[in-house]
């Protein structure tokens, strides 16, 4: 018998009911939920999704901006653009990188010089899109790419400008060069807000006036709204804002003059810093030896950095701001002003020199440079013949304390605050400097050597042409500046820059007379410049020098021709002229060269003759005017005799250093 269910209608649509109004609260829940996911999308979150949207469409590329152009005061180039090719790679683009590099090699010539600066620049450059592994290509080289371009995703060949410096080693010191930015380049341009600004630049000044101004230099980087099609490439420019090319600099140097005074070194090693006294404008900076700049400015390779960097010579320090020397007896007639402004001499006033000098109570003997003495000295005289033991007594006399606080007025001791990074400050001595480097007293006999320029006292070549300037304007200082003028890129106008004094130093004119007198007498015959001043139709005021480079023991006579070449004396002069007027300042360091009259006052005079006179020196071979006053057996500077164990002068964090940076430090 079959059984049969019976069905409660009612109770069947009860239960419909509420199913079906479940499935509507969860369906309804369902359409809120993706409403408010809608409406959070296409409302809140409009702008983010609009611009990513519009990022896959649009890119935002920078224009790097054209560097400005260095001249010198007659518009000789100095650093200028040119454009050309590069072939550049984007690593994480290449889908094989070292692959990639050798196949390239057989379209494009691909040396491993130009392998192992891509690989320096790789892993100096994280942060750049793409790294150059070839410069300059030729047209046919682009050809041949561009044919093969399908099969190297990730490396594209860009145009791009490249930096110059036409005179290569000439003025490499002053115009200096531009590097690849690095990691720290672009940390430091991030703490200085500058980052933006250097999106898309590949390089940056690293030395010299490319440093220095390389914010003027840079200029303004631009921007182009780009549209790309699904492909990622460019359809088309949809709107740009231009760069802004930086400003051409012209410089007070000028280029004729420099060359004369570096083709007057010779093979010397040395530096020479020339000033207009009536503004400060840096007529000539050289460094002996030079570098090409032009190796740096893609990377320079191994075995030209190493050249560079292991030289005897040290190349690369500017020895006219970072050449720290002891200043010799170029420091006389400085020092004989400070005897005129302390009373402590009056120029009639003379000593018996008879060819050294000792202290009270001590037999040590400080010698003069002419061995039996020049007998009686007055003020003026000390000066032109250049005698050492004048200058040790008042030295003693002075004392340490007021010798210290009158050369610093002249700026010895402290950095000029010329235009260019990296100057260095030399050492004016003073016994509470001493304390805090050695923690010894000073002795007297520190003293009497400071009188001749010689123990700890160092200086800059620039600082002994600033110095020099002092006298030559009357006690007027100006900031020793590079930068004359420069060009706005806008309106294109040219800005002339302002002299800057520096000090004014209220010398009596009476005792300014009478030194000014002595150093023009010293370019006159009985002078230890004679040589040098022979014939000069201007009045030239001028002082040499000869600074120890090695001590010698006491008693004891210096002879050369038994130094080696390095530790023998540096020859050093100051000089002004024409000295009524002066339109030129110039210092001269010469390292190892002996005699400053004989070796560095005729390096200033065919400076200053070209300077004055338009005048270009006589051809090799045509001999000297006339023979210098001084014999080669003597010398400023403590008597001294052969050396048998040469003493180097101690480095700074030692003692009374000679050479500390022009010796690689």
């Amino acid at each position: 018998m079959k059984a049969f269910r019976l069905i409660n209608p009612e109770l069947e649509y009860l239960r419909y009911r509420q199913r079906a109004r479940v499935a509507a609260l969860v369906a309804a829940i369902l359409l809120l939920v993706l409403f408010v996911r809608f409406f959070w999308l296409q409302v809140v979150q409009y702008d983010r999704y609009h611009a990513l949207a519009e990022n896959n469409r649009i890119a935002l590329l920078p224009a790097p901006p054209a560097r400005g152009v260095i001249y010198d005061r007659g518009g000789t180039v100095l650093a200028q653009n040119f454009s050309a090719y590069t072939l550049e790679v984007t690593p994480d683009k290449t889908g094989g990188l070292e692959r990639t590099l050798d196949d390239l090699a057989g379209i494009v010539e691909i040396t491993d010089a130009d392998r192992k600066r891509f690989q320096k620049l790789m892993a100096e450059n994280k942060q750049f899109s793409s790294i150059p592994i070839r410069n300059r290509l030729t047209e046919e080289e682009v050809a041949r790419f561009a044919a093969h371009r399908y099969r190297f995703p990730g490396v594209e060949v860009k145009a791009r400008l490249f930096r110059q410096y036409p005179l290569g080693e000439s003025l490499a010191h002053v115009v200096g060069y531009i590097g690849r930015v690095n990691a720290g380049d672009l940390e430091n341009l991030a703490e200085t807000g500058q980052e933006a600004n250097y999106r898309g630049t590949d390089h940056i000044g690293k030395a010299g006036v490319e440093a220095s101004y390389e914010y003027w230099l840079h200029g303004r980087t631009g921007l182009e709204k780009v549209e790309n099609d699904s492909g990622g490439r460019a359809v088309r420019v949809l709107s740009r804002t231009p760069p802004t090319a930086g400003y051409n600099l012209y410089l007070h140097i000028d280029t004729r003059l420099q060359q004369l005074a570096e083709q007057a070194f010779g093979d010397y090693r040395g530096a020479l810093v020339a000033l207009d006294p009536r503004n400060g404008g840096v007529l000539a900076l050289v460094s002996q030896p030079g570098f090409d700049p032009n190796l740096f400015i893609d990377g320079i390779d191994v075995a030209n950095w190493k050249a560079l960097n292991e030289s005897p010579d040290h190349p690369l320090i500017n020895r006219a701001l970072r050449g720290i020397y002891p200043p010799g007896s170029t420091i006389k007639p400085f020092m004989a002003l400070a005897g005129l402004h302390y009373g402590l001499r009056r120029p009639g006033d003379s000593i018996v020199d008879p060819g050294y000098y000792s202290l009270p109570g001590s037999s040590h003997r400080y010698r003069d440079w002419k061995k039996d003495g020049h007998g009686w000295v007055d003020l003026k005289r000390s000066v032109v013949i250049s005698c050492d033991t004048y200058y040790y007594q008042l030295a003693h006399q002075m004392g340490i304390e007021r010798m210290h606080d009158f050369l610093a007025r002249f700026g010895f001791g402290r950095r000029t605050g010329i235009d260019l990074d990296g100057e260095l400050a030399g050492l004016l001595p003073s016994p509470e400097w001493k304390r805090k480097r050695f923690k010894q007293p000073w002795w007297p006999g520190e003293t009497v050597i400071a009188g001749i320029g010689q123990g700890y006292t160092l200086a800059t070549p620039l600082q002994l042409a600033v110095a020099t300037m002092a006298i030559a304007n009357d006690g007027v200082v100006y900031k020793p500046r590079l930068i004359r003028a420069w060009r706005e890129p806008g309106s294109g106008r040219i800005v002339q820059a302002a002299p800057q004094v520096m000090d004014r130093i209220p010398f009596k004119p009476a005792h300014l007379a009478i030194v000014k007198q002595a150093m023009v007498e010293v370019t006159h015959p009985g002078g230890t410049a004679s040589a040098a001043g022979a014939g000069a139709p201007y009045p030239f005021a001028g002082k040499t020098g000869t600074a120890q480079v090695v001590g010698i023991k006491q008693g004891a006579r210096y002879d050369e021709r038994r130094v080696a070449a390095r530790h023998r004396d540096h020859a050093l002069f100051i000089a002004f002229a024409p000295a009524d007027n002066p339109k030129i300042v110039v210092a001269v360091m010469v390292e190892n060269g002996g005699h400053g009259g004989s070796t560095a006052a005729p390096m200033a005079r065919k400076v200053i003759d070209y300077w004055l006179l338009g005048k270009l020196p006589p051809p090799a071979g045509a001999g000297p005017v006339t023979d210098s006053v001084v014999p080669e057996e003597e010398q400023e500077g403590e008597d001294r005799g052969p050396v048998e164990e040469p003493v180097p002068a101690q480095d700074a964090s030692a003692g009374p250093p000679s050479t500390r940076a022009a010796g690689g430090q």
